[in-house]
């Protein structure tokens, strides 16, 4: 039974990580800022699996002590981590990077960037002293090259995940540790509709497109845990919409109409 530790699982896509991994038998370790967004997220997933395999602990991942001690709990439960997921992150509105506050880009980077490292190197020291072990980066936006207006710190933050994230894998190649990356596309989460506060005629516009694009995060994550967890391949990246599958939904958008939002 392998024991899986996510950052930033209170909601979203890591809650939704952390729900497919259950289900898939393994024993979950989840964390966000607050001890009552961490006791609610394991309250509501021990209601839907086997109590005794779902843990929490509190963990802000800008801070390395509270990364350190996300490990130090997780062991102390489990006894040995064998998959580590930098997921925790933060996005902002669309906004000319002239107009962003000093305080958000300290904000967003600190969190996307410092705390991916600060969550590999407690991972990989642990994983080293431990014998073996897997982790995996949530890249997204910026990670590909791709920019989109207005996101330009969001994009730069997840860019500098992808060089990290290739940076591990040379790291720890001929070792018993493996790195590597989940890009799971455009999915439905306050992070993406965080980009629109305040514009609904921007909205309307950008809600046609996702769509055609977006999924809703526990129609990905199923797909993601499985790719983990029959993964060993060092430097593996694994991305949820192909350039073809893109492609494909559009072309196939006026015979499936699909709604994600409801009446949003």
């Amino acid at each position: 039974m392998k024991t899986i530790v996510i950052t930033g699982s209170t909601r979203g896509i890591g809650y939704h990580l952390a729900d497919a991994f259950l289900a898939r038998g393994c024993q979950v370790v989840v964390s966000g800022r607050t001890a009552e967004a961490v006791a609610q997220a394991v309250a509501d997933l021990s209601a839907r699996h086997e109590a005794g395999r779902v843990s929490g602990h509190p963990c802000d991942v800008t801070c390395f002590e509270e990364v350190q001690a996300l490990w130090d709990a997780a062991q102390a439960r489990f006894g040995t981590v064998d998959v580590w997921i930098n997921n925790a992150g933060i996005g902002h509105a669309q906004t000319d990077f002239w107009d962003y506050s000093p305080a958000l880009i300290q904000a967003v980077v600190e969190t996307n960037v410092t705390g991916a490292m600060y969550g590999a190197r407690v991972a990989l020291a642990g994983m080293r002293a431990q014998g073996a072990g897997s982790i995996y980066n949530m890249e997204g936006l910026g990670s590909d090259g791709r920019w989109v207006e207005g996101l330009t710190v969001y994009g730069t933050t997840k860019a500098a995940l992808a060089y990290l994230t290739d940076s591990l894998a040379r790291e720890v190649e001929g070792t018993p540790i493996v790195a590597g990356a989940l890009r799971p596309g455009m999915v439905v989460t306050d992070m993406l509709l965080v980009q629109y506060e305040d514009r609904p005629e921007d909205w309307e516009r950008a809600k046609r497109v996702f769509n055609i694009l977006a999924d809703k995060p526990e129609t990905v994550t199923p797909w993601m845990a499985d790719k983990v967890l029959a993964n060993e391949k060092n430097g593996a990246r694994f991305k949820y919409l192909s350039t073809f599958q893109v492609a494909w939904r559009f072309l196939t958008a006026p015979f499936r109409k699909r709604d994600l939002f409801g009446q949003a």
